[in-house]
């Protein structure tokens, strides 16, 4: 990440592997990252850098900062909630984004078309920040996950670590683990989810072994030849020994 404002222009904010290559997205908007640079150092702004971006104040609090992406190039507003937007030309940043707080820009030649608009909206921001005025606090209901409750039910040193920090920090935590996956209910009953049906015919792993084969009918209506005694042949009864029945030895003579 960067620490020198000037390296954003030149190089990218160094926050991805894109840093100070032809595919950062400073690349492709830095005549329109240029005039916005313009346009808020002419707004009476003392321009630096936090986060690996050019952030810019007056009388020691943030005002604006500037970010570029794939699609867009952003001039994003501090204390967006003081904003009266008159133009309205700001928007969100995202779905959890309480306020619209951002000027987006999909073309270089758009900062010049709106430079009026953007220097007044430069300047309210500015005069709040020079008189002091915040907005009021508002207190959201969180919607905090199952998960992260009973995690830090379980955990103490969790526990601690999570309440020691910021309001904001948690509120992220809860907001990135409700967008995640819903876990399976494993109160509600296991339902099984069925086969992608391809419109092809599975073949069967199993192996036909003589006794699933059908039998042959010429041999199944086929009787077994029998003996004079009505014994199938191959079959007949082994003669039953008793002890009257003389024994010989085959060293006998």
């Amino acid at each position: 990440m960067i620490s020198d404002v000037e390296e954003y222009f030149s190089k990218g904010c160094g926050r991805c592997d894109r840093f100070a290559t032809p595919e950062c997205s400073t690349r492709r908007w830095l005549d329109g990252l240029n005039c916005l640079r313009r346009v808020c150092i002419a707004s009476g702004l003392v321009e630096t850098v936090k986060w690996g971006h050019p952030c810019y104040m007056s009388s020691g609090r943030n005002v604006a900062i500037l970010g570029a992406f794939r699609g867009d190039f952003r001039l994003s507003f501090f204390d967006a909630a003081l904003m009266q937007d008159p133009e309205g030309v700001l928007e969100k940043q995202g779905r959890n984004t309480q306020h619209p707080d951002m000027i987006r820009f999909t073309d270089n030649a758009q900062v010049a078309d709106m430079e009026p608009i953007v220097h007044a909206y430069l300047q309210e921001a500015r005069g709040y920040a020079d008189a002091g005025i915040k907005p009021p606090k508002q207190k959201t209901e969180i919607e905090w996950p199952r998960e992260l409750l009973q995690a830090l039910d379980n955990d103490p040193e969790l526990a601690a670590a999570f309440h020691g920090l910021t309001p904001g920090r948690q509120r992220s935590y809860a907001i990135n683990l409700n967008s995640a996956k819903k876990t399976r209910d494993p109160t509600l009953p296991h339902r099984q989810i069925p086969l992608q049906n391809t419109g092809r015919k599975r073949r069967s792993r199993k192996v036909r072994t003589e006794t699933d084969r059908p039998p042959d009918p010429i041999i199944a209506n086929r009787k077994p030849p029998m003996n004079e005694a009505g014994w199938t042949m191959g079959l007949e009864p082994l003669p039953i020994s008793t002890p009257t029945d003389p024994v010989y030895d085959s060293a006998d003579p």
